[in-house]
């Protein structure tokens, strides 16, 4: 015979049915006490009430097919059956097999009293028997069970939900991993504990006990097995369930609680989830490469030391700007992620993303790019600068991706230093102005646009008439007419070279 499958909803104590005044409900035979619970309630005065429980309900039953006296039921070929305490025994039994958490026998219209031998049979069994008063429908029982139950989901649902907040919040803390971990241990009311790749304990929270060693054994066992999750009981009845973390990275979250609450398989996958999250990156691969790359360039390596563990050593800098939406981590990652690069900052109104030069970003939808020259980790800022202006272009031009371009042209001809040298000197009265860095990122803007007001008020995001006061500045700094192509040309050719 299977086992009855009980309903992974919160259950009502049977006591909190009993208190229910406007009922005058009374238990006349069967244990008591804040074990018994009820996931439900049926009505049937079927003679065989199995096949139509699922486990955990409260029958009621107005015993129309209950003897009323000695008399015996006739079986189909009219032959004489097993008297009333035989059927009540039979009938008893197989509430119980089927997993029937209580009996609710109404004494009107059919019985006025509840039969002995149904309350000896209840006893014998220790199935609970409610005796349920004339004035009480079996209809004001149940709707009153289901109005329990549906308290129970909402406050069992509220528990789920304040859990998993604790358990966000508890993760972005300086500690996290002892954070999640004492967090899941308060709100199991157990322990909480992560485990290494070799099975010992890492790290834990809440009271030590006998259950200890169990839950390290069936960490140990999940270990060796494909499945992700495990659970067991340990010999003093409390209850275990171990959850891998990630794909083969061998840490193993334990927790043994008490009992075992509907909501606490999905409060501690929450905090499996998180505790992957924060583990995840940290031991090996391309996570451990970047952590040991930053922390070499905060201790003062040179960027060309630390380019190899990143990936690469011709590199791309993009610089982003979504269409609408507004700027967030999750945005951000999801690009980076588009690119084909986990090197991601998001600033205050621009993403920059560094790419592999071998992976050529492509338009994304809903940004705008702006995409460097490929180079070498010591030429960073320079292509950080390249990446700008090819992003003020593309929003000027309403462009989804514009790329530096970075061909050398006729000022191959010229040597490097004396080209830097002349350009130094043409720019200077602008450069050297309170106001230089400003004016000379207009002037490339507006002449790489063409001289638009308009589209280079865009590109810088500032006002047409801020553009033209800045414009005119320029030309009075620089003694020139800026309207003559050959002035423009030499101007273009000498930014170039900063």
């Amino acid at each position: 015979m299977p086992e009855p499958a009980v309903p992974p909803t919160p259950p009502v104590p049977l006591a909190a049915l009993l208190a229910r005044e406007d009922l005058a409900l009374r238990q006349i035979a069967g244990p008591a006490g804040p074990g018994v619970v009820l996931h439900g309630a049926h009505t049937s005065e079927m003679a065989d009430p199995y096949p139509y429980l699922l486990g955990g309900e409260l029958l009621l039953t107005a015993g129309v097919h209950i003897p009323d006296a000695a008399g015996a039921y006739p079986d189909a070929a009219g032959r004489a059956g097993p008297g009333p305490a035989e059927h009540l025994e039979a009938y008893v039994s197989r509430i119980v097999a089927a997993g029937g958490a209580a009996l609710g026998f109404g004494l009107a219209p059919v019985h006025d009293t509840v039969p002995g031998a149904l309350v000896a049979a209840c006893e014998a069994h220790g199935l609970p028997l409610l005796e349920v008063p004339p004035r009480t429908t079996f209809s004001a029982v149940a709707r009153a069970v289901w109005q329990l139950l549906e308290r129970a989901r909402t406050a069992e649902l509220r528990r789920v939900t304040e859990a998993q907040q604790s358990l966000a919040t508890a993760a972005s803390r300086p500690d996290p991993v002892p954070s999640v971990l004492r967090q899941l241990a308060r709100r199991v009311a157990g322990r909480a504990v992560l485990y290494g790749p070799e099975g010992t304990e890492l790290a834990g929270a809440g009271a030590a006990s006998a259950a200890d060693a169990p839950l390290a054994e069936l960490a140990r066992l999940l270990l060796t097995r494909a499945s992700a999750t495990a659970g067991d009981t340990a010999p003093d009845g409390t209850h275990l369930a171990a959850y891998a973390l990630g794909a083969g990275r061998g840490f193993v979250l334990g927790v043994a609680a008490p009992r075992r609450d509907p909501g606490d398989h999905t409060i501690a996958s929450v905090a499996a989830v998180l505790l992957s999250l924060l583990t995840g990156e940290h031991q090996s691969g391309p996570g451990a490469a970047r952590s040991s790359a930053l922390v070499r360039l905060l201790l003062g390596a040179a960027p060309a030391e630390v380019a190899p563990l990143l990936g690469g050593e011709r590199w791309l800098v993009v610089h982003a700007r979504p269409d609408t939406q507004v700027l967030a981590p999750l945005a951000a990652s999801a690009l980076g992620a588009a690119l084909g690069s986990p090197l991601v900052d998001l600033g205050h109104d621009v993403v920059r993303v560094l790419v592999p030069a071998g992976r050529a970003p492509r338009p994304q939808p809903g940004w705008t790019l702006g995409v460097s020259a490929e180079t070498a980790p010591a030429d960073w800022p320079a292509a950080d600068a390249q990446a700008a202006r090819a992003l003020a272009r593309a929003r000027a031009t309403r462009t989804a991706l514009v790329r530096h371009a970075a061909g050398s042209g006729l000022l191959g001809l010229l040597p490097e230093e004396e080209a830097r040298a002349h350009a130094r000197a043409v720019l200077a009265p602008v450069e050297a102005s309170p106001a230089g860095a400003a004016l000379l990122e207009t002037l490339r803007t507006w002449l790489s646009l063409h001289g638009s007001w308009d589209r280079t008020a865009v590109a810088l995001s500032v006002h047409r008439n801020t553009v033209r006061q800045r414009i005119a500045r320029c030309a009075a700094l620089l003694g020139t007419d800026l309207d003559d192509p050959d002035v423009r040309m030499e101007l273009w050719f000498s930014l170039g070279q900063r």
